[in-house]
């Protein structure tokens, strides 16, 4: 008996202990209930919990909140365009905060965002609001808005 509660306790201990991917980290924050239906509307759940490694620049539910709610209502009906802006908010690698530079970085759509690092660091027009989110898959760095592709 004593074995079975034993081995019950590891399993749970490493269960916990497993590492989350881009997705599971960015709904396990709590703050981007926003992001995760457009993830799973656009398709590119899947692709986020892949093995990566990725750098998310993930809008918070307030940031998609600027958006009209028509707007946003339409954009998330709209597969190809909603995958398109989605995939623009991920670089490929793992870019850490130490890492970053100011300049043109492409993005898996395949436009370029612009990073900014004077007076903080922005991504297009957005700030970037927290960094260094860590995920066995990649990173996530916090924006206050949603970037949409040129």
């Amino acid at each position: 008996m004593k074995k079975l509660i034993l081995a019950s306790a590891l399993a749970a201990c490493a269960f916990a202990a497993q590492a989350k991917d881009i997705v599971d980290t960015a709904v396990a924050a709590g703050n981007f209930k926003t992001l995760a239906v457009a993830l799973q509307a656009a398709g590119l759940v899947e692709t986020l919990k892949g093995k990566g490694p990725f750098t998310v620049f993930a809008p918070t539910d307030e940031a998609f909140a600027k958006i009209p709610k028509d707007q946003l209502d339409a954009l998330l009906k709209d597969k190809a365009k909603l995958t398109a802006v989605l995939t623009y908010h991920v670089v490929p690698g793992k870019v850490m905060a130490k890492d970053v530079k100011a300049g043109m970085v492409k993005t898996v759509q395949g436009s370029s965002l612009t990073i900014s690092t004077t007076g903080g660091v922005k991504v297009d027009a957005a700030n970037v609001t927290k960094t260094d989110i860590v995920a066995d898959n990649g990173v996530i760095h916090v924006i206050d808005s949603v970037v949409l592709p040129k």
